[in-house]
């Protein structure tokens, strides 16, 4: 019957009732129906999840309807746990069920994008006859031309082009810029490899086999807890979210489960309901505090303070009033504690120095293999100094006794580290220990019970343990005398009692003291089954090492790490590339070349962002008495300089001089072979001719000139310094509200007067959706979305290997990242063939952690070549030189190929090598081999992004169990103890991509981690070096407490202290009419969001209904009432470096003097100018500028190695200040006008610098 009739016949539609006229029957067409059962019809169901560095890592049902994604649901299908405990699943959040939204948004880049003058400036070179090399080359010799479209980056004016039209002005800018410059003038950015491994390798890959860079990100976003590389010797290894299930007591700080762990927050409120105590640290009432057993409302920044005071209490009532036998067994066997420690004398007193070493005793104690990297306890069983194994030098030139075993590594027998001499000293002295809080003295000095010992020298000199030194810094009496030493915790006066914290924190003493207690009693009785689980907001303050290391010293006194259900959790990106050893060799073109060229983010970005021009931190001021000082009088990027310089750090570009030409002048004045360039390199370093670039970075020589940015959204998400990002890299509109000059007291940097304006030629952003990157790039890239491509993707938060697939065709012109580099590979090559051939080239290399080179600079003293104390030697006192020779022409053939060095050089991961002959002829029958002739002709197939995810999974521990047996044997040679029955079990699994397509696999316990996979025990950092006896990889072998590099001791951190927010002055030079106005100077903290993964989601229209459609500031209600702020007016955050506008969120959940923002809301949704800078309102990071720290740039001593992601300067931004007032709506102006030459031509802010 037709809906016509049915409408005719509406009111005769009911034939009968029933149930006393409750009920009708009618007869009408139900059709109608069909809407709705068409929604939910589908055609095919795909597994998938997104690659947003959220860390769930969920597995999606992606459901598809006549070739489109008509919507997603989560998958219920992962592999069980544990009989004991709950399931991974469901997993998934409203962020992610929202995804599908993009695939056909107003925000989907669609086709190739270009700016539209730059592409006009192109077509008239073209058209005049140059070829695509001699275009590019004509438009950057004129400044004229450059400037016409830089300056409008940010601006619009885009238009579409064709694929092959922007590949070939891509590949054009790189061919030019590798031979004017150097191809360490082309740079690429992208985060996170283990949301999509695949894309990101993509890029790296035809980076590295170019000779280009790749810079970190780790650091970079300040997620890289420095603390760990200290402590451990390991980049970031953390418990699966399984792991919380296991814990009886947990502390949370800096780490907002349910918002930023929505999909494992369960296992923490589960945990609850079996015992566990969970203890809430927070300055505002965040989400994860309302399922805890207590709330401290701690003030923002002084975690560190409230840690030290639970170990002060740990240790007084666990290891001096009481010993506990499990805590003293732990700290024993596995941490630096009863290692002892050379005292210095010092003005009267002493001061803790460098460890005791082999060395230092006749006949180093036996030990002729790298006797100054063996340690040294006292054995109370032979009553003697020993070298006990474990130690670095026993790492590496011998095998077998690279193991935690309580051993004399001389004679190998059983040994009693002793942790205090204090029954038998030899004396007690006063030794100094710095001290940072305000208004007390610089060093406190304490008595310590000392041995005398006679050196190799003849000298005579006092040493202590660890242990000992760490009471007395602790500020624990132990009946030795003197001051500095709390009676009882009531004693505020004494830094790290419970009440002197209540001073700094605001936490009650009681409290703290409480906690302390629990959590060492519960660690005891259940040997070692408390947690920290921290994050991000305690990790991006500028001291945040030193925060780590105080909940690390908490941990370790207490035995926790490496024990289930207990040790650090420490959250902050999706970090765990599960399968690494399988992806590095392919994202880096390791089977091709090595070394590629890496580089530490935050360095690279700090000098050619011009930050260090506005530097107002006086590195002097963070130095302490107790150092020996040798740098006073240095800038922030002097050290870097040095550091540089010394080997410790990459500098990009490597030096100021394009290094294919650098190798050329090397062999035209004799060299033969890659030693005596080095040589020459060292010659001409030596003599000044020659220099690392961030020793200038405002010389046009060394500027970055092509940036390639994918899988991130640099600009409008993790640019710390915005600003300064827009004003000099770019050279587009900016809001730094200062000139250049605070930072013109460097010793080692030159100085340009005249600061330089958009140092990029080339910005290339490679994107599914247009966002702040792509605004202010010159083009961008459609590329496929998370459910048109096939990837890999693992995470901390669980065990399991889970794919990106293509449940639907790329849409309109994208492309998977693997086939947009692979492209552009393809038009690169015979560009590069014609103008620049076969090279070769000089690449430096940082002395790296996990190598043997991470012995280069012995005993912790810095002997700096530029100044006299030694000469440049490369891999010893300077970088490793080496030289590659590419062939330019054969870049695409290598690009789609497994190279022949996997079976020349074999595979290799942290320190550990083995072969792949086996594994490269699997790969060449399962992806077929390169039909094309060539260099790769007849090698396994790279050519397809599946062959490229099956390889990684061939060839890694994690997801071959034949490469799990071959990793862990060469383990166990240098441990000299048999690990196979870890992997025993699996040893015949292979994983391909069809396997995890039908169901997620639980990953192979593998050497590359310091976990297992078990039906016992969940996955938990730090077990195999436990329960293994595998070393720490530290100069100790075991975790630390103490840091005796140099500059660790000048600036006063060898033992972990609490050192405050540090002032950077951004207040004093406010415009006048914001300080003519009520206004509240606030902490400003950026911490992530409920309604998005960074910036991403926070553009979703669905996202966008959850919230206020826009950006917004959380504000204190008593804060917002002293200055007239009522909730949702307009407010202006500014400091010196720019200026933010959003609405005002006032609530009572946000503590006074501090503002909060989340990350990452951007500037190109509701938001308008601001009044103090003349610009559209800036994002979070228009208020913040890099810090960074000396400490982070040691390299070439053990763990204090350089290694990419793993140690350097990180990008902290949490240490800063605005000035907050409100805009009346009659004054937000939109800026809704026309783009005039005045306009374009006003880059800066009214009255500040030139246009």
């Amino acid at each position: 019957m037709s809906h016509f009739l049915d409408r005719l016949k509406f009111f005769d539609k009911v034939k009968e009732t029933f149930s006393n006229n409750h009920g009708i029957v009618t007869n009408e067409d139900r059709q109608w129906e069909d809407a709705y059962r068409h929604r939910w019809q589908h055609d095919k169901v795909v597994r998938s999840t997104h690659g947003v560095n959220c860390t769930g890592g969920c597995s999606w049902k992606i459901f598809v309807k006549n070739g489109l994604v008509s919507f997603e649901m989560q998958q219920t299908d992962y592999p069980r746990t544990r009989a004991d405990l709950p399931d991974h699943e469901p997993r998934g959040c409203q962020r992610g069920a929202s995804f599908s939204w993009y695939l056909y948004s107003p925000h989907r880049i669609k086709h190739p994008l270009i700016r539209g003058r730059l592409l006009d400036l192109y077509h008239v070179e073209r058209m005049t006859g140059k070829d695509p090399v001699e275009a590019w080359a004509a438009i950057q010799t004129d400044e004229g031309k450059r400037k016409s479209y830089t300056a409008v980056r940010g601006l619009g004016g885009f238009v579409r082009t064709s694929w092959d039209e922007v590949n070939e002005i891509m590949a054009a800018a790189n061919v030019y810029t590798i031979k004017k410059w150097g191809p360490d003038r082309i740079f690429g950015f992208s985060p996170i490899p283990a949301m999509s491994m695949i894309s990101y390798a993509a890029g790296s890959r035809y980076l590295s086999l170019i000779g280009a860079a790749c810079g970190s990100f780790y650091d970079w976003y300040c997620d890289l807890p420095a603390a760990s590389p200290q402590t451990w010797g390991e980049q970031t290894d953390v418990p699966e979210a399984a792991d919380w299930y296991n814990s009886t007591y947990i502390i949370i700080t800096g780490a907002n489960l349910p918002m930023t762990r929505t999909p494992d927050a369960h296992f923490a409120s589960e945990v609850r309901y079996k015992g566990a105590k969970i203890v809430a640290m927070a300055p505002d009432y965040a989400e994860f505090c309302k399922f805890s057993d207590l709330w401290m409302p701690i003030k923002q920044g002084t975690d560190a303070a409230a840690f030290l005071a639970m170990g002060h209490v740990a240790l007084k009532e666990f290891h001096i009033q009481n010993q506990d036998p499990y805590f003293q067994e732990y700290t024993r066997k596995y941490t630096d504690l009863p290692m002892q420690v050379i005292l210095r004398k010092q003005d009267g007193a002493y001061v803790s120095d460098r460890f005791l070493r082999a060395s230092d005793f006749d006949g180093a104690l036996g030990e002729t293999n790298n006797p100054d990297w063996k340690t040294i306890v006292f054995d109370e069983e032979t009553r003697a100094f020993v070298a006990p194994n474990g130690s670095i030098g026993f790492r590496w030139g011998e095998e077998g006794k690279w193991n935690l075993l309580e051993k004399n590594a001389a004679t190998q027998k059983k040994m009693l580290a002793q942790l205090t001499c204090i029954k038998n000293s030899d004396d007690v002295v006063s030794v100094g220990f710095p001290n940072f809080n305000h208004d007390e003295a610089d060093l406190l000095f304490r008595n310590v019970p000392v041995r005398k010992v006679k050196l190799v020298s003849g000298e005579a000199t006092l040493v202590a343990t660890v242990f000992d030194l760490q009471i007395a810094q602790y500020g624990i009496d132990r009946g030795l005398g003197g001051d500095n030493v709390a009676k009882d915790y009531n004693d505020a006066s004494v830094a790290y009692t419970p009440a002197w914290a209540e001073k700094v924190t605001g936490v009650k003493a009681a409290d703290i003291e409480r906690t302390g207690r629990e959590f060492a009693y519960n660690a005891a009785k259940t040997k070692g089954k408390s947690m920290v689980i921290m994050g991000a907001a305690i990790n991006h303050w500028y001291h945040n090492d030193l925060a780590y290391r105080s909940i690390m010293n908490l941990l370790h006194m207490c035995g926790c790490v490496g024990q289930s259900g207990g040790g650090w959790a420490h959250y902050v990106g999706q970090e765990k590339l599960r399968p690494q050893a399988g992806w590095a060799p392919i994202a880096f073109a390791l089977d091709w070349m090595r070394p590629p060229r890496h580089t530490n983010s935050t360095s690279y970005w700090y000098f050619h962002t011009d930050q260090f021009r506005y530097e107002t931190l006086n590195a002097d001021s963070l130095l302490s008495p107790a150092g020996k000082g040798k740098n006073r009088g240095n800038s922030i990027a002097d050290y870097n300089v040095k550091a540089a310089r010394m080997g410790w750090l990459p500098s990009m570009p490597n030096f100021n001089r394009n290094p294919i030409e650098l190798a050329d002048e090397a062999m035209k004045n004799g060299a033969t072979d890659e030693a005596s360039v080095a040589q020459y390199v060292a010659g001409q370093l030596k003599s000044g001719k020659l220099d690392v670039a961030y020793a200038d970075p405002d010389n046009p020589v060394n500027w970055p000139r092509n940036l390639f940015v994918w899988r991130a959204n640099l600009i409008g998400s993790s640019a710390k310094g915005h600003e300064y990002f827009l004003k000099h890299l770019l050279g587009a509109q900016n809001g730094v509200l200062q000139e250049s000059g605070a930072g013109n007291n460097n010793k080692e940097v030159k100085w340009h007067e005249d600061a330089p304006i958009g140092k990029l030629d080339l910005m290339v952003d490679i994107n599914f959706r247009l966002n702040s990157t792509g605004a202010y790039s010159d083009i961008i890239l459609p590329t496929a979305t998370w459910y048109e491509k096939n990837d890999l993707n693992t995470t901390d938060m669980h065990p399991f290997i889970h794919p990106l697939s293509e449940a639907v065709s790329p849409g309109w012109e994208s492309k998977s990242d693997w086939q947009i580099f692979k492209s552009l590979a393809k038009t690169f090559s015979p560009l590069a063939e014609k103008h620049l051939g076969t090279k070769k080239e000089v690449v430096a290399l940082p002395m790296q952690h996990d190598s043997a080179a991470e012995l280069a600079q012995p005993l912790g003293h810095v002997k700096n070549w530029k100044e006299g104390d030694c000469d440049p030697v490369p891999g010893k006192t300077m970088a490793i030189i080496k030289l590659v020779e590419r062939v330019y022409g054969d870049t695409y053939r290598k690009f789609i190929a497994l190279g022949p060095l996997m079976t020349k050089l074999g595979n290799n991961i942290k320190g550990i090598d083995w072969n792949t002959n086996q594994e490269y002829e699997e790969l060449k029958k399962h992806n077929s081999t390169v039909s094309e002739p060539g260099v790769s002709f007849g090698m396994p197939s790279l050519s397809e992004d599946i062959e490229v995810c099956d390889s990684v999974m061939r060839m890694a521990p994690e997801t071959n169990g034949e490469v799990a047996h071959k990793s862990w044997a060469a383990l166990s040679k240098k441990t000299g103890i048999d690990h196979h029955h870890l992997y025993a079990g699996r040893h015949e699994d292979k994983f391909t991509f069809k396997d995890i397509q039908a169901q997620p696999r639980k990953i192979i316990t593998a050497p590359t981690w310091s976990g297992i996979e078990s039906e016992h025990v969940s996955y938990t950092a730090g077990y195999t070096n436990i329960h293994e006896h595998i070393p720490f990889r530290t100069l100790t072998g075991r975790a630390h407490f103490y840091q005796d590099h140099e500059w660790m001791l000048d600036f006063g951190e060898g033992f972990c202290t609490y050192k405050p927010m540090i002032d950077l002055g951004e207040l004093n030079s406010l415009p006048k009419s914001v300080t003519d106005k009520p206004h509240l100077a606030l902490n400003w903290i950026t911490p992530h969001s409920k309604w998005g993964i960074h910036s991403t989601y926070q553009d979703n229209l669905r996202m966008l209904t959850l919230f206020r459609g826009g950006p917004y500031i959380w504000l204190a209600e008593d804060d917002a009432k002293s200055v007239g702020i009522e909730d949702n007016d307009w407010v202006e955050a500014v400091n010196h470096n720019g200026a933010t506008v959003a609405r005002v969120v006032v609530s009572q959940r946000v503590p006074r003097g501090m503002a909060m923002m989340y990350h990452a809301q951007e500037k190109n949704v509701n938001v308008p100018g601001s009044p103090s800078t003349g610009k559209r309102g800036g994002i979070l990071n228009s208020v913040t500028r890099i810090i960074m720290k000396p400490t982070n740039m040691i390299g070439g001593y053990a763990q204090l190695s350089y290694g990419f992601n793993y140690y350097g300067t990180v990008g902290c931004q949490r240490d800063t200040m605005v000035a907050l007032h409100k805009i009346a709506d009659k004054d937000v102006d939109w800026l809704e006008r026309p783009l005039t030459r005045e306009r374009e031509a006003q880059l800066n802010p009214i009255g500040v610098g030139a246009k």
